[in-house]
């Protein structure tokens, strides 16, 4: 019996590439030019899973920075994009199972709070741009995750119903953008033990074990 979903729509940050320790290292050097000392610790608490635009609005009112967002934000993205394209690796089973969904006939989508030269730099490093028949950029809604807009236009996109897409996600931001949007959610985190997690349809530490589950019932 095959797995009870149409589409399975992937966030991209800590689940294809493991671009956090990119993304934290582009704010801490960032910050660091205006004199604002940041850690890896405050950036998972108060950026991580965020869209750009927010993440460069929260160190500016933390940091009390006289720089305008809009210029701090793009500082940060040349930063990361550098270091994706330098460094940027695949986790472990996201060639497996995208090549697993596409053989069992799932609809495959990309919904992300990075903007369009992060989303492009990283699939064309990873060379899984035709996976992905959809890809959606939570910078073209309203709102970020956790609000669930971008997730619903996945679905649209993908011409599915929320209740037939299944969410792999990482972050607790992500999760609750994912249920709120009415979605089955799978959580992959294998660093960080949250309890929040528990809100999870599933809780996974890799990629791997869903690909055997993919398998299973295809």
């Amino acid at each position: 019996m095959a797995l009870p979903y149409k589409a399975v729509i992937f966030d991209m940050d800590g689940v294809l590439i493991d671009s956090e320790p990119f993304w934290r290292q582009a704010q801490i050097e960032t910050l660091a030019t205006y004199g604002a000392e940041i850690t890896v610790e405050a950036c998972i608490q108060h950026t991580m899973g965020k869209r750009l635009d927010a993440i460069a609005s929260t160190w500016c009112q933390r940091c009390q920075l006289q720089v305008d967002p809009a210029i701090l934000a793009q500082q940060i993205l040349e930063k990361l994009i550098v270091q994706v394209r330098a460094h940027g690796r695949a986790l472990p089973g996201v060639h497996q199972l995208l090549a697993a969904l596409k053989q069992a006939g799932y609809r495959i989508g990309l919904a992300t709070s990075s903007g369009p030269e992060i989303i492009q730099a990283v699939l064309q490093r990873l060379e899984i741009e035709a996976y992905f028949s959809q890809v959606c950029s939570a910078e073209d809604e309203e709102y970020g995750k956790p609000h669930p807009a971008v997730y619903l236009s996945a679905a649209q996109k993908l011409d599915v119903s929320p209740d037939q897409c299944l969410v792999i996600e990482d972050s607790v931001t992500g999760m609750t953008a994912a249920k709120a949007a009415s979605m089955t959610t799978f959580v992959v985190n294998a660093h960080q033990q949250d309890p929040r997690f528990a809100l999870a349809d599933q809780y996974f530490t890799s990629l791997e074990a869903i690909v055997s589950l993919v398998r299973a019932n295809d």
